[in-house]
């Protein structure tokens, strides 16, 4: 391959820039069918604010994959106001942030084992051990 001087600075200038395009979907807040929780829960329980329904301790899960859009869309703040938060919370009030998972299936097979646990993925789960309770 004979490559030319541009070229070469084209192709280093395109690997080093973040090319990942954002995603613009809509994004499903998933939980087990015995967590009761609704629509208006979900920000009080990425914020750490609701911790319980009844007496199930719930678990929030992040996905890796969707957290800038769900960040923005659900909680109207941006990913590094998000981490900062849960980086406060962590000192202030001892509470860990949410388990952190890569990929949708990730979230919905930890949401399925997990008792308590409310997850987000990008497209609606076709699998009747979770419930969906919200959408952004």
């Amino acid at each position: 391959m004979d490559f030319s001087y541009p070229s070469i600075l084209f192709l280093v200038a395109w690997v080093s820039l973040d090319c990942r395009i954002a995603y613009g979907g809509d994004i499903y807040v998933i939980a087990r069918p015995d967590v009761k929780v609704s629509s208006d829960d979900i920000r009080e329980i990425y914020l750490g604010d609701k911790q319980f329904s009844g007496d199930v301790r719930l678990v929030p899960v992040d996905n890796q994959a969707v957290l800038p859009e769900f960040v923005k869309k659900a909680l109207a703040m941006s990913p590094q106001r998000y981490n900062t938060l849960w980086v406060k919370k962590g000192f202030r009030d001892g509470l860990d942030p949410p388990v952190a998972k890569a990929t949708d299936f990730e979230v919905v097979e930890f949401v399925k084992r997990m008792h308590g646990a409310v997850g987000y993925v990008s497209s609606v789960p076709h699998d009747n051990s979770v419930l969906v309770i919200g959408k952004f």
